[in-house]
């Protein structure tokens, strides 16, 4: 008997299997199917390398005299190859079977038809559910990523997020059983009905295996053939995240246009996850963009990836299905940020991920990629996972204001405040200077009012007074105040058992913590603190009558004498004072020394 085999049947090997009880038989391979093996092979692709190992089998079969093999038939135009998806190929096999009085050994439901109707012979084999090798192998209940390389053990990632450790366990995998572990991979991600090949390009294929997503990669685009295996250890919900009832009114609420950020790692698809299912729970339709396509979610959530290989394709398509919130993940180039910031201001709840090392950075991911003022529209919720937990929360609200740091009224401008969600309290602010955005903590530089400098100044007449000594006085907050005396001075202001402290503390109501002034190292660099204040810019240093050189960016700027309050004074028209307000503008970091 005569066969035919298509690269249905080749790649997966069903089609040796089934000649090895041919024995005798005459298999005919068209140049067809070899060009279309070897174009798929030259791109790197694992599908390709899988029939070409499957072709060399046969070849040995020819060898040892169990069948008769035969190449024949017309090569295929370049065209003809492009188009192979289209059926080119197909059809090519098709004829050959045909011309050749052969049977015509498929697995493709679609060819074996076509095949029907046309009159051939055909014998259909339906997908093979042995299988030789299974990456699941190499895991147990404790591991949450396998990375295989040839001639080197498994190294297997084992731990809860956060707690994750590397650890090499077994001998080394041979080059021949990891390009057999790949195969089978490629070939249970062709045929099983939970599974599918996410993306197969040159030198790289990811496939998602049920849970598990799976990355081959083979040279040129790395070095050597490599497996990397990723599977969710927990599927955990939001109840078990034990969030406060403010934060849950919030994302019931308010919350809609939501990024989750954190290292690599951190546990944000397990929480992605879980915030999926809340939504789906209130009566919302969720949908997700992922590439590759690897949340664990509940069947009435809609797994979308790239539609031709475009996410702006895909949330085309979103705003036809009328989705109340869609779940993007994950977020890494500029078309992807644009695509969130689109869908979300067209009234879509939209959750994003990013990589992010803090949580302020997830929003400067967005900066240059959609206008300033719109930030606030787009994210209004950044949770920020650590170690498996949410390790924080930020909000974002646009006002217009003089940014903290500025006195001037005619400095006001739109500003993006950024205020941690449970203490309200503003961290950061994010302004235009000229062309320049910038990003300033406000944390510790607020306003500082006249009331401050009044309380400092009868501090530091009063130590005058009493203990014939200078001093640097600085308030930290409204009930906080630092002094700094030279350290033989340090026991007479404390006074025995802290009495001298404590009735200043009465007097005052503040608390005072008491520090020798000789605590700044000579040539140590610190931050200075900053007020410009009719047009006047004060440098504060902390230490009064000391010489002091001003830096920024590592550039000695100023050279100067602090006065006996610690601070330098200099006018903002001096061309010295001209350059150093430019750059308080440009949000630079201004630094000093002493020497």
């Amino acid at each position: 008997m005569d066969y035919v085999p298509d690269t249905s049947v080749i790649v997966d090997g069903r089609f040796n299997r089934f000649i090895e009880d041919q024995e005798g038989s005459r298999v005919i391979l068209p140049e067809a199917l070899i060009s279309e093996v070897e174009h798929q092979a030259n791109e790197g692709k694992s599908i390709g390398f899988a029939a070409l190992e499957e072709l060399k089998k046969l070849r040995q079969m020819e060898l040892e005299g169990k069948i008769v093999l035969d190449i024949t038939g017309p090569r295929p135009q370049e065209w003809q190859i492009r188009k192979a998806k289209s059926g080119e190929i197909d059809d090519i096999i098709r004829n050959v079977a045909i011309s050749n009085d052969a049977v015509l050994v498929t697995g493709d439901q679609i060819q074996r038809d076509i095949a029907i109707v046309k009159g051939a012979r055909v014998h259909y084999i339906e997908p093979s559910s042995k299988v030789s090798k299974r990456i699941e192998d190499f895991f147990d209940p404790e591991t949450s990523s396998v990375h295989l390389k040839p001639n080197l053990p498994p190294a297997l990632k084992k731990g809860q997020p956060g707690q994750v450790k590397l650890i090499r366990r077994g001998d080394p995998v041979r080059a021949e059983t990891l390009e057999e572990i790949a195969n089978n991979i490629v070939r249970r991600g062709r045929d099983d009905p939970n599974s599918f090949i996410e993306i197969d390009t040159r030198g790289a294929t990811v496939v998602q295996l049920g849970s598990i997503r799976i990355v081959i990669t083979r040279p040129p685009f790395s070095d050597d053939l490599e497996i990397t295996a990723v599977r969710p250890l927990v599927k955990l919900s939001l109840d078990d995240y034990g969030l406060p009832a403010n934060l849950i009114e919030r994302l019931k609420d308010r919350a809609n246009g939501i990024l989750v950020a954190g290292a690599p790692g951190a546990g944000k698809s397990t929480f992605v996850q879980a915030l999926a299912e809340f939504f789906n729970g209130q009566g919302k339709v969720v949908k997700t963009m992922e590439r590759p396509r690897d949340l664990q979610v509940s069947k009435e959530i809609t797994q979308y990836t790239g539609l031709e290989g475009s996410m702006e394709k895909t949330g085309d398509i979103l705003l036809m299905v009328r989705e109340d919130y869609a779940v993007f993940d994950e977020m890494r180039i500029t078309n992807d940020f644009k695509v969130y910031a689109d869908l979300r201001l067209a009234g879509v709840g939209m959750i994003g991920v990013v990589h992010a090392t803090r949580p302020i950075d997830a929003i400067q991911r967005f900066i240059n990629r959609i206008e300033l003022g719109m930030i606030p529209q787009v994210i209004d919720t950044v949770i920020f996972i650590d170690r498996g937990t949410v390790a924080s929360v930020l909000v974002t609200k646009y006002s217009v204001k003089v940014p903290s740091g500025m006195s001037e009224d005619d400095l006001a401008r739109p500003v993006i405040e950024v205020e941690d969600f449970y203490s309200g309290e503003s961290l950061y602010e994010i302004y235009t200077f000229g062309e320049q955005i910038v990003v300033v903590p406000v944390a510790r530089q607020k306003k500082r009012s006249g009331l401050y400098r009044m309380a400092e100044e009868r501090i530091e007449n009063d130590l005058r007074k009493l203990f014939g000594t200078n001093a640097s006085v600085r308030m930290e907050t409204d009930n906080r105040v630092v002094v700094r005396v030279p350290e033989d001075v340090m026991p007479r202001v404390i006074g025995k058992k802290g009495a001298n402290v404590n009735e200043l503390e009465k007097k005052y109501g503040v608390h005072i913590d008491v520090e020798p002034l000789q605590a700044v190292i000579e040539g140590q660099r610190q931050t200075a603190q900053i007020e410009v204040k009719n047009r006047i810019i004060y440098l504060y240093v902390g230490e009064p009558n000391r010489n002091v050189k001003f830096y920024v960016d590592n550039i000695l700027v100023l050279q100067a004498k602090s006065s006996n309050k610690g601070v330098v004074r200099i006018k903002v028209a001096s061309d010295t004072g001209s350059a150093i307000y430019s750059y308080i503008k440009a949000g630079k970091k201004i630094e000093y020394s002493f020497f």
